[in-house]
């Protein structure tokens, strides 16, 4: 009798969780099938606005026309290809995802942790790409008086603008991707527990 009382407590502890955070059942499958399709229209819609944020002027002092878009920038572009990565992942892992949320009890250990792997790079490529973008923008929104780099906002303003929603986006993205880290992390500690 007291084995069966031990069994039960163990029993018990497994599927309690602390703190109600999810585990690996449907519940917890189904939050992350949506934050990774908010993850993939943040990162869809800060793609979309950053490409075609370009704006044209003719300065007037000088007879020359000039333009600013984001492939004038190597920050910008590494923005572009950064978030296009963490698009296509979450593609897959949505994929992987629902698959999981369809047969919860067949998902392996495998699968959360190339999950948690991926969510951890995935956090770290597209905040890298935020902040770099980030410090471009800011230069141009401020200029530089130190190094005699002048801003270019005031004159390309809806440039800026564009530039200034994309990285708002991909700051939310980022802030996604550490969520589904989290979770993918607490998951594969409680199905490994």
């Amino acid at each position: 009798m007291g084995s069966d009382e031990t069994k039960s407590t163990i029993d018990t502890e497994k599927t309690t969780v602390p703190g109600g955070s999810c585990t690996t059942s449907k519940s917890c499958w189904m939050v992350q099938v949506v934050l990774r399709l908010f993850l993939f229209a943040a990162t869809l819609t800060s793609i979309v606005v950053m490409v075609t944020s370009k704006q044209s002027k003719t300065i007037p002092i000088f007879p020359f026309h000039t333009q600013a878009k984001f492939t004038h920038s190597p920050a910008f572009i590494y923005f572009v290809v950064a978030l296009s990565v963490a698009c296509f992942y979450s593609i897959i892992s949505t994929l992987a995802t629902l698959s999981a949320f369809k047969k919860p009890s067949s998902c392996s250990a495998i699968l959360l942790l190339n999950l948690a792997i991926m969510d951890a790079v995935m956090v770290g490529i597209v905040a890298s790409a935020t902040g770099a973008s980030g410090g471009v923008a800011y230069i141009g929104l401020k200029g530089n008086k130190n190094v005699q780099w002048r801003k270019i906002c005031d004159l390309y303003d809806t440039f800026c603008r564009h530039v200034g929603g994309a990285i708002a986006v991909s700051l939310v993205a980022s802030i996604i991707l550490l969520l589904l880290s989290i979770i993918s992390v607490l998951s594969l500690y409680k199905r490994i527990r």
